[in-house]
C-alpha cells in the first residue's frame, strides 16, 4: 500500500465496519452523484416556482428572464424566492458537509454539528447582539452569531485537547456536551432579563429561510467556501483515520492536525449556516448517514454526496413548509425536525444496526 494513497485502503469493508453491499464502483457513484445534482436543480426550480402564494409557472419563467419591478409577482420571484433558494443551497451544503466531518472526527454516525456547542454558541452571540447591544438588523447580528459559534468551537477543542490523549473523539463529545449546557444556561439568563429580546430572538431561533437577505448570503459565502475547501482537502486523511488511530498514523496522517482542521471547517460551515438561517436540526445528522448508505465509508464520495443531498432535503422541506400552511408558512427548522426523526428511524431499522466509522 502506498504511503501517498491511504484512501484506497477504505475499499476493504472489514477495515471500516461498512457492509460489503455499501461499497459501489466509481462509475456507479459518479452517475449517482450526477443524478443527485439533477434532482437538486429540479428542487431549486421548485423552490422558486412554489410558495405560499400561487404564481403561474409562465409568470415564474417570465420573471426570471424579463424582470419587471412593477409586477408584484415578479418582485416575489426575484426579490424573495430566488434569494431564499440561494440561501437554502448555501445553508444546506454547509450543514451536510459539517455533519459528515463531525461524524468522521468523533467516529459517531449519529453525531451532528451541534455536538461541539456551535449552535448554542451562535444563539448566545445573537442574544448578546439583541439583548445587550440592542441590534435589530440580521446583517448586524449575523456576525455575532458567527463569532459565538467560532469561540464556542475553539474553547471546546482547546479544553478537549488537554491531557495526554489529546483531542480524542470521546473527549471532544463530552466537552461539547458540557459547553452546550453552559451556553444554554447563559443564553436563557440573557433572554429572561428582557421580553423584547425574547420576541426578537425566537424568530431567528426557529430556523427559517424566509428572511433571506442577499447581503447576508454574500457575507457568509467566503466562510462557507473556505470550509468546503478544507473539508474536501481532508478526505484522504479522514479515510486513513477511519482505519484506526494507529493505522492512520502509520500511513502518515497527523491526527492532531486533521482534527484541528476538521474543527475549523465545521466551525466555518455550521457557524455561517446557523448565523444566516438559525439553528436547523437533523440535516447535518441525517444526510451524511443516508449518504454513507450509498457510498460506503469512502469520504472521497461521501463528502460530495453530502454537499448535494443536504440542499435537496433543506429546500424540499422549505417548500413543504410553505405549502402546508398557506397563506402563512412553517419554518424549515420545524419541518426538518418533524420529517427527519421518523425518516432517520426508518434508515436505522433498514440497516439493522448503526454503521461503524
Amino acid at each position: 500500500m502506498s504511503r501517498r494513497d491511504p484512501v484506497t485502503a477504505t475499499a476493504a469493508p472489514p477495515a471500516t465496519g461498512a457492509p460489503a453491499a455499501s461499497v459501489r464502483s466509481r462509475p456507479t457513484l459518479a452517475w449517482g452523484l450526477l443524478a443527485a445534482g439533477a434532482v437538486l436543480v429540479a428542487v431549486a426550480l421548485l423552490s422558486v416556482a412554489v410558495g405560499s402564494k400561487s404564481i403561474p409557472i409562465g409568470t415564474v419563467f417570465d420573471a426570471l428572464r424579463h424582470y419587471d419591478p412593477t409586477v408584484d409577482d415578479h418582485v416575489v420571484i426575484r426579490d424573495l424566492r430566488v434569494p431564499r433558494t440561494l440561501l437554502g443551497l448555501v445553508v444546506g451544503a454547509s450543514l451536510g458537509l459539517a455533519g459528515a466531518l463531525i461524524q468522521a472526527l468523533t467516529r459517531n454516525p449519529l453525531a451532528d454539528p451541534g455536538i461541539l456547542g456551535i449552535n448554542e454558541g451562535a444563539g448566545v452571540g445573537v442574544l448578546v447582539a439583541i439583548g445587550i447591544l440592542g441590534l435589530t438588523s440580521p446583517w448586524a447580528y449575523v456576525w455575532f452569531a458567527f463569532a459565538g459559534a467560532a469561540v464556542s468551537a475553539t474553547l471546546v477543542y482547546a479544553v478537549g485537547a488537554r491531557g495526554r490523549e489529546g483531542a480524542s473523539p470521546v473527549r471532544l463529545v463530552l466537552t461539547g456536551i458540557a459547553f452546550t449546557y453552559v451556553l444554554h444556561a447563559i443564553g436563557r439568563a440573557i433572554m429572561l432579563t428582557d421580553t423584547g429580546t425574547f420576541d426578537r430572538w425566537r424568530n431567528w431561533m426557529v430556523g427559517s429561510l424566509a428572511s433571506a437577505d442577499p447581503g447576508v448570503i454574500v457575507g457568509v459565502l467566503p466562510f462557507v467556501a473556505a470550509g468546503v475547501l478544507i473539508g474536501l482537502a481532508l478526505t484522504p486523511s479522514l479515510n486513513a483515520l477511519a482505519l484506526g488511530e494507529e493505522a492512520g498514523q502509520a500511513l502518515g496522517v497527523h491526527r492532531g492536525r486533521t482534527r484541528a482542521l476538521g474543527a475549523v471547517a465545521v466551525t466555518l460551515l455550521c457557524g455561517a449556516a446557523t448565523a444566516a438561517a438559525g439553528p436547523i436540526a437533523f440535516v447535518g445528522l441525517m444526510v451524511p448517514y443516508a449518504a454513507r448508505m450509498i457510498t460506503g465509508p469512502d469520504y472521497r464520495w461521501l463528502v460530495p454526496y453530502s454537499l448535494v443531498l443536504a440542499p435537496i432535503l433543506l429546500l424540499g422541506a422549505d417548500v413543504v413548509g410553505r405549502v402546508l400552511a398557506r397563506p402563512s408558512e412553517v419554518g424549515v427548522g420545524v419541518v426538518t425536525a418533524v420529517v427527519g426523526a421518523p425518516l432517520l428511524i426508518a434508515l436505522v431499522r433498514r440497516r439493522g444496526k448503526l454503521p461503524r466509522l
